[in-house]
């Protein structure tokens, strides 16, 4: 059986993208995260190890946006690997980067990228 888990509205500042200015100033972000899985097993015995613990999402997402990368698919693709390997829980997951007011010479409210595997 397939159920769906979703983080959404991971809210961050940091430093991502190709201009200095970014680098320096940074930008708002929001992070969400689906989560494909089966946690039958969890439902029935209300037991946390038998599901995808919500807080390592967050702290996975966190942790791989304070790290400065000029590209949101390059985050992206960082927090789909580590999501994958240290969530033991098997899933599979869909990442959403949204850039909110990216600097790109336009009235723009964001920019958005989404990794599934």
């Amino acid at each position: 059986m397939k159920h769906k888990i979703e983080v959404n509205g991971i809210q961050l500042y940091a430093f991502h993208g190709c201009l200095e200015e970014e680098a320096r100033i940074g930008g708002k972000y929001e992070v969400d995260v689906k989560i494909l899985t089966d946690f039958t097993e969890a439902a029935l015995t209300d037991d946390l190890a038998k599901t995808v613990d919500y807080v390592a999402v967050n702290r996975i997402v966190a942790e791989e946006m304070a790290i400065r990368s000029k590209l949101i698919e390059h985050v992206g693709l960082r927090i789909l690997n580590r999501l994958k390997s240290e969530i033991t829980h098997e899933a599979n997951y869909s990442v959403r980067i949204i850039k909110i007011s990216p600097p790109i010479n336009g009235d723009v409210r964001n920019v958005v990228v989404e990794l599934e595997a």
